[in-house]
């Protein structure tokens, strides 16, 4: 399967939302998508999960409001918690979901190699008097 973008209906069951602003949570989506797109194109399956969590930060706290009282209430959020950004953990779950970021081997061996040695050179035209007794010549 390929990537499909989440919904708005989707949004706001992520967030707990009775009611969302169906432009704003749209506009939220499509950067988020095109966000997550700076790290891997295409989007894998199940990046739909980052998408919303990109999108939901920016959408609860669009204008990164860091502490806030009101009346007897008070709530004290992360600094850098809003606006539409992609955190490490993002950039790292994007990564995985494309199957990039863990370990890998790379064999810089050509497939056309020939696995016969290529020294000592066995045509008699190898200057065999300059090696020593001992090294498998006489």
């Amino acid at each position: 399967m390929t990537f499909t973008p989440p919904t708005v209906e989707q949004l706001g069951l992520y967030l707990g939302l009775d009611e969302i602003l169906g432009d704003r949570a749209d506009l939220l989506l499509t950067t988020a998508t095109a966000l997550c797109m700076t790290i891997v194109s295409p989007l894998p399956e199940g990046a739909e999960a980052v998408v919303l969590s990109v999108a939901g930060r920016a959408y609860v706290n669009p204008q990164q409001v860091s502490y806030e009282t009101i009346g007897p209430m008070s709530v004290q959020r992360p600094s850098g918690s809003g606006g539409l950004y992609l955190t490490k953990a993002d950039r790292t779950a994007l990564k995985a979901l494309a199957g990039r970021g863990g370990a890998f081997t790379v064999d810089p061996t050509p497939a056309t190699a020939d696995p016969s040695p290529t020294w000592p050179l066995d045509d008699g035209t190898a200057f065999l008097e300059d090696f020593e007794a001992g090294w498998g010549y006489p």
